[in-house]
């Protein structure tokens, strides 16, 4: 799916992975479906679309098209920053499983492209109208 925003034709999707913090597994029951719910909220309000979505007892897989006007990593911090306050705002006795420090996801966290495949790239390249190319 292609979107477009000022000039710019873009369809940029990002499979993430992220884990609670030491990989503890509390993202179940009421929990996940709160999460589920700040999640959603959060990204909808960054107008990012889940493409697809899986919560495990132990971590979080998002597969998201991100606009090219966010970078990955502000997303991610603003998602896992947000939806930490969030859950412990409504879920305090979570403080008694995580720690003192509000500290609910672990600092880092996966991410890769889920981009075209190379051919059909290649192929688009050499279809062009301007028959000037780069390779023979």
């Amino acid at each position: 799916m292609e979107e477009s925003i000022a000039h710019t034709k873009w369809d940029c999707v990002y499979h993430v992975v992220f884990i609670p913090k030491y990989r503890r597994k509390i993202l179940y029951g009421e929990n996940r479906e709160r999460l589920m719910t700040i999640i959603k909220s959060i990204l909808n309000n960054m107008e990012i679309d889940i493409v697809e979505g899986a919560m495990c007892r132990d971590h979080v897989h998002l597969s998201l098209r991100i606009p090219p006007k966010y970078a990955v990593s502000k997303v991610m911090g603003t998602l896992k920053g947000k939806s930490s306050i969030q859950l412990f705002n409504n879920y305090p006795e979570l403080r008694r499983v995580t720690g003192r420090d509000r500290t609910l996801w672990a600092r880092g966290y996966f991410v890769s492209t889920v981009g075209l495949n190379e051919e059909v790239i290649r192929k688009y390249i050499r279809d062009q109208e301007n028959s000037s190319q780069f390779v023979d």
